[in-house]
């Protein structure tokens, strides 16, 4: 059996793949185990010199594997190199940091001596998506290894060269064999991988239908998991918002990646008062992308990554029409070869929309009126999902006592949101649960171990004095 890569922008076959054999699948988890019990006793200055490496590499070689990307998922070539840049960033973050994040804690209880210690669990297995086909990946490779993890990579099949480029990174950057492998197998196979003994942990980024999959999966093998799930992010614009600097982030949270994000602004809650002046501003701008040949280094708006995603995109947009919603900028496909869809707002969209009600993964912004402050509240948690999400007011107070009540893993005030390695990344709700990046990221795959060490001191005793 085989998949294939194809180019997006002009549905070309790029390349095709041959599917691993049962054989190979098991020389690949072999080989992950195998690494891990010789990664894990490596110092912390060994394993950052790695990464240290791994980011040069990156830096190094951007043009070649942006390349990759923008040909087989159609990302912007100019976005693409930034996302290379992105990786390279997280990769000397934890090289400088894990350290400092798993250091033993002690505590003062009823031993001699006690501490935390934080251990490395094992061969974690990642199912990664094809929007961000390197972040994705190195969001959770850079701290999981830093911890004394070893990888099995399980990538979307439409993204495969990437996918084989990310384990030739590791390898040629001198990283034990077998301490990141990647296999190209079916998503059939996942659930075969999850009970694998060899694999420690899992960790998602995917749809909330994978979610759920995985979870129960995992669950079954009672295995530690971590889910990155979709999102329907609120993007909340009060009457005392700086309104065009609202309108010009609301264009590169919605349109980026062509809208192919989790954590894009999808949900455009504006109060009243302001409304009919902000969706002026937000046409005007949105306006102004420029659509074209991903490769083009002017290109804004690249082609949708897949033609059943335009299509599902398509049918979310036109059964909100049906029911009221009004397109006051594109609505269509873009003629000719290629999944192009144009920049597209929607105006009067109410809660029963499947605009609102659903994940739309595309170019497509959702624009809502909320009567006022604790309505657009209201709006904005009316949504199974909670991953992040945007409030625009000049009241910074105001926003904090807002921020509080959102239902959501992050929320960005005045500003794009956006994955950090310095901060915490996840969602509630269907959106997932456990957190990457920051210091809460790598503790994810890690045993915290309780070391307790004898003989028993009694609460009333004090250390004698000199």
């Amino acid at each position: 059996m085989s998949i294939q890569s194809i180019n997006p922008a002009t549905e070309e076959v790029i390349e095709t793949f041959e599917l691993f054999n049962d054989t190979q699948v098991q020389h690949a988890l072999d080989e992950a185990r195998t690494a891990f019990l010789s990664w894990r006793n490596t110092s912390f200055a060994e394993r950052s010199a790695a990464l240290h490496r791994v980011a040069a590499y990156l830096r190094e070689h951007k043009a070649r594997l942006a390349h990759i990307a923008t040909v087989e998922m159609g990302k912007p070539i100019v976005e693409a190199e930034a996302e290379v840049e992105k990786c390279a960033f997280n990769c000397d973050f934890y090289a400088d940091n894990a350290e400092k994040f798993l250091a033993d804690e002690s505590v003062k209880a009823n031993a001699t001596e006690s501490y935390v210690a934080f251990r490395p669990l094992g061969v974690v297995l990642a199912l990664m998506p094809w929007n961000f086909p390197y972040w994705q990946v190195f969001r959770f490779a850079a701290p999981a290894l830093m911890a004394g993890n070893t990888a099995v990579l399980k990538h979307a099949s439409n993204v495969s060269r990437a996918a084989l480029e990310i384990e030739r990174v590791f390898h040629d950057c001198g990283l034990p064999h077998g301490a990141f492998r990647t296999v190209l197998v079916p998503g059939a196979e996942t659930r075969p991988l999850i009970e694998d003994s060899r694999i420690a942990a899992i960790t998602l980024t995917g749809s909330e239908e994978a979610g759920i999959a995985v979870a129960s999966a995992s669950g079954h093998v009672l295995k530690k998991n971590v889910l990155e799930l979709g999102g329907s992010d609120a993007f909340i614009v009060l009457e005392d918002a700086d309104l065009d600097a609202a309108a010009q982030t609301a264009v590169r949270a919605r349109f980026q990646n062509t809208g192919q994000s989790c954590i894009a602004a999808k949900r455009f809650i504006i109060v009243a008062s302001v409304l009919e002046e902000f969706v002026q501003k937000f046409v005007e701008a949105a306006a102004q992308l420029r659509i074209g040949d991903p490769l083009n280094r002017a290109t804004q708006i690249g082609p949708m990554a897949r033609g059943d995603l335009r299509e599902s995109l398509e049918q979310q947009l036109q059964a909100s029409v049906k029911l009221g919603a009004k397109v006051v900028l594109g609505g269509k496909r873009v003629a000719g070869k290629g999944f192009f869809f144009e920049p597209t707002i929607v105006t009067g969209v109410t809660t029963d929309m499947s605009l609102f009600r659903e994940e739309t993964f595309g170019p497509v912004a959702a624009v809502i009126s909320a009567r006022d402050t604790e309505h657009a509240v209201e709006l904005a948690n009316d949504s199974i999902f909670g991953l992040g999400g945007n409030l625009w007011t000049r009241n910074i107070e105001r926003g904090r006592a807002l921020a509080r009540r959102l239902e959501s893993g992050g929320v960005f005030i005045n500003g794009m949101t956006a994955s950090d390695p310095r901060l915490p990344f996840g969602g509630v709700k269907r959106s997932g649960y456990g957190r990457e990046l920051a210091s809460f990221g790598i503790r994810e795959f890690v045993n915290i171990q309780t070391v307790w060490i004898g003989p028993t001191v009694s609460p009333t005793t004090t250390a004698p004095s000199e």
